[in-house]
């Protein structure tokens, strides 16, 4: 992939974050700490090993092929492939996660991403992950990056005797990953690192903003706005 601006070495981006010592950082998921969708990769990896009713895939593929066609909004979409998990146990979703995370993504972890959180780990400093794919994916993805499960904030269904509902409980997206910050989080954030115009909503409230491996619009922005912007190679 070629860039109309000179591009950071993976080693001068890790050093140029470092330098700072943030004190609380936030990362988006997808496309940020690894290449690709995770979310719709595990939505179509449920449907193929048998996790979904078929009546119900049917239905959710449609609304899938609206969303791409631009006719349903992120929002909606990112509720509705976790609310067809209804009735599932939420251990076999975890352990589902663990598999296709391992399988799936984990190979596709941008290194410099994870030399980057190792070495804030060890300076001490305290690691958020903020997505819209669903929390069991993204608490598995977040663990190889030292972000502990309590500091996820993912798209969350309510969990009754250990089957989950259709309930929704969050799903950072857009002004609502900000939202999300402000109300768990609740202090002022060093860096925040995103690829996407879903992120830059919280990308313009950190005190140093990275666009990681963003899309056309989010690059555009970031260079207007002055922003750090990184090209990882793409796996």
């Amino acid at each position: 992939m070629s860039h109309s601006s000179p591009t950071l070495t993976a080693v001068q981006f890790v050093q140029q974050v470092l330098v700072t010592r943030p004190a609380i950082a936030v990362f988006d998921c997808d496309g940020t700490l690894w290449s690709g969708d995770a979310g719709s990769d595990f939505f179509y990896w449920e449907m193929a090993n048998g996790f979904i009713a078929p009546e119900i895939v049917s239905a959710i593929i449609h609304r899938y092929n609206e969303y791409l066609a631009g006719r349903v909004d992120e929002l909606a979409i990112c509720g509705e492939m976790i609310q067809i998990n209804k009735g599932l146990p939420v251990e076999r979703l975890r352990t589902a996660a663990r598999e296709f995370f391992r399988e799936v993504v984990k190979p596709r972890i941008f290194p410099e991403l994870q030399e980057l959180t190792d070495q804030l780990v060890a300076q001490g400093c305290e690691l958020w992950a903020v997505s819209s794919t669903n929390n069991w994916v993204v608490e598995e993805g977040a663990a190889a990056f030292g972000i502990p499960r309590e500091r996820v904030l993912a798209a969350t269904l309510a969990v009754e005797d250990g089957l989950v509902t259709d309930r929704l409980l969050r799903v950072p997206t857009d002004e609502l990953k900000q939202a999300a910050i402000e109300e768990v989080i609740g202090r002022p954030v060093d860096a925040v690192f995103g690829n996407s115009m879903h992120d830059f909503a919280m990308l313009e409230k950190a005190k140093v903003a990275y666009a990681v491996n963003p899309n056309p619009e989010l690059e555009a922005r970031a260079k207007a706005l002055g922003w750090k912007v990184y090209w990882p190679e793409v796996r």
